[in-house]
Formats: C-alpha cells, structure tokens, sequence
C-alpha cells in the first residue's frame, strides 16, 4: 500500500508530464529521458494529459478533414 501512495504523490509538476507526453505522441523520446520520467511522473498525470493530448489530437484532425472537405 505505502508504493501506491510512492507512486502517487512522485514529485514532477503536471506541465513536465505535459511535455512528456507531447513527445510521446510524436514518437520521439530518448531512453534516458523516458526513464528519467518513468521515475518522476505521477501516473494520474499522466492519463489526464493522454487523454487531453488525444482529445487535442482528434480535434486537429477534424477541423483539417472539414476543411479539406468544404473545398
């Protein structure tokens, strides 16, 4: 139960995990860089900006199909 809680309270800020995820969508990352954030991230973080990153991601995607689309 104590590592749950190691797990959750990891101490980077939530513009770091931000940024971690940006690149991971880009599929860009070094793997010094992806174990250093495996080690800092809060988890919760995480999935909040995965799914903020793909509601972003669909987003784009749409307006570019519409406008594609009315021309």
């Amino acid at each position: 139960m104590d590592d749950l809680k190691k797990v959750v309270t990891r101490k980077s800020s939530f513009w770091a995990t931000v940024k971690a995820v940006f690149w991971s969508f880009f599929g860009v990352r070094k793997k010094s860089h992806y174990e250093q954030d495996a080690a800092q991230l809060n988890p919760v973080h995480v999935i909040i900006a995965g799914i903020i990153g793909a509601v972003i991601f669909i987003g784009i995607l749409l307006l570019i199909v519409k406008s594609v689309v009315a021309k």
